[in-house]
């Protein structure tokens, strides 16, 4: 494939949308300025997935260094972050319905996707350390991207037990939003994971501060062997057959796959070799009986099969028996002034106790807008998504949503999803049902001006 069939966006492109991200206050969500911010975002996202992809030339990562914009991208996330929690929950429990849920549903991906572009550019030691201090505010948020994926787990498993599950009929349009919002978390959760890995990669070049937070603020170690003692990638259905999640999506494998490490798995397990087998972390964290007791249960799933798949992972584990047979040495407690996180708290404290107002305006301005802005959008938005301009891209023949097989056919709706052979398509229906209507509904009232 050439370097000008990978192109999203030409490099002077590029470097005009980075050049033009600001950072947009929360009340603004979902504003004309937002929305064009958000394309530029998304495109760059693209590209900067492209060009990982291929192996060529990241300008996109060039462009975001040079221009100091990669806080601007920390600002992004964690704002969208707060409107999610804050904002689009009061939506909910005010019954707000809008004239086409594709812009709240934009308003929803957009953390996707600007979680996605931070995950691409901090495998990049360059960008962690363009990101400075800030990047405290990107620990605190995989902290709680991680602590929720644990508290998702313990949900799904109360509603098993329950079996209380709501009928998709009886789903408003917001109710069937609030749903995607639930699946989008399981994505960003894992995204989470990766950029988690990602800082800890780069650790000896970032400030102490970093160091300190993950061990002794948040305990990571104990937080990922949580996740690999039971890992939310992984389930087992009625049938006695087993998923994991690959690629974005749930995928049928056999018992002997189910051993091979998935990339998600593979990030856990080597975040946590940096964590506990670096000299400077064995230094910093304090190894209380509580902690060495959790991790101990590493053992038991440092297995010839997983450490075959990862060498370096057999130091880990002749770490962790001779670590059984004797205690650690105390650590040394210098005095030590750490920094805190300050980006999450300003967006906070702005606009503490202004909730309810901030939404009853995003709800009468942005969220139902006339209908000539409305046509407006609908275009940016096909030029943005445009699901056959993103085909020529892929690298490898895209992938069927139910077996992982190649894929040939395409959802004749949503243009969205793949299968490999009818019967696929009309197995993963039940599943898919929601997101095509929703899509498809959208767009139609977009172009309809209603």
């Amino acid at each position: 494939m050439s370097g000008e069939n990978t192109h999203v966006l030409l490099s002077v492109e590029a470097e005009g949308y980075v050049q033009a991200l600001e950072v947009i206050d929360l009340k603004e969500v979902g504003s004309p300025r937002w929305s064009r911010q958000h394309e530029y975002i998304e495109k760059l996202n693209m590209q900067a997935v492209v060009s990982a992809s291929a192996q060529e030339e990241e300008f996109v990562k060039e462009y975001l260094i040079s221009f100091q914009k990669i806080t601007v991208l920390i600002y992004e996330l964690l704002v969208i972050e707060a409107w999610k929690q804050n904002i689009f929950t009061q939506m909910i429990q005010t019954k707000f319905e809008p004239k086409t849920t594709f812009p709240v549903y934009m308003a929803l991906y957009h953390e996707a996707t600007v979680a996605n572009l931070l995950e691409t550019m901090l495998y990049h030691s360059e960008c962690c350390e363009s990101a400075e201090d800030n990047l405290l505010d990107v620990t605190d948020y995989c902290f709680r991207k991680l602590t929720h994926l644990i508290a998702e787990q313990e949900e799904k498993e109360d509603e098993e037990e329950d079996g209380e599950k709501q009928s998709d009929s009886n789903m408003t349009n917001m109710m069937e939003l609030q749903k995607q919002k639930r699946d989008m978390e399981f994505d960003i959760c894992i995204k989470a994971v990766s950029i988690l890995r990602y800082i800890t990669d780069h650790m000896s070049s970032l400030s102490l501060s970093i160091m300190s937070r993950l061990l002794n603020t948040h305990d990571a170690p104990v937080l990922l062997v949580s996740l690999i003692d039971n890992p939310p990638w992984t389930r087992r259905k009625q049938d006695g057959e087993i998923e994991k999640y690959i690629d974005n999506k749930w995928v049928t494998v056999t018992y002997e796959d189910s051993l091979k490490l998935t990339k998600t798995e593979g990030q856990v397990w080597i975040a946590l070799f940096h964590l506990l087998m670096e000299e400077e972390c064995q230094r910093k964290y304090e190894l209380t009986s509580f902690r060495k007791n959790i991790i101990m249960k590493l053992r038991s799933h440092l297995t010839e099969v997983l450490v075959d798949q990862m060498p370096v992972l057999g130091g880990m584990l002749r770490y962790l028996e001779h670590l059984s047979m004797m205690d650690p040495p105390p650590v040394k407690k210098n005095l030590v002034l750490e920094q805190v996180p300050q980006i999450r708290d300003s967006i906070l404290k702005e606009c503490e106790g202004k909730w309810k107002s901030i939404t009853k305006q995003q709800c009468k301005t942005f969220f139902n807008p006339p209908q000539s802005v409305v046509r407006e959008q609908a275009k940016r938005w096909a030029d943005t998504y445009n699901f056959d301009m993103l085909g020529d891209l892929i690298a490898e023949p895209p992938k069927c949503a139910v077996c992982g097989d190649p894929a040939t056919k395409r959802c004749s709706r949503c243009q969205n999803e793949w299968y490999c052979r009818r019967e696929c398509q009309v197995s993963h229906w039940g599943k898919h049902k929601a997101a095509c209507n929703l899509m498809v509904d959208s767009m139609q009232k977009i172009k309809d001006g209603t």
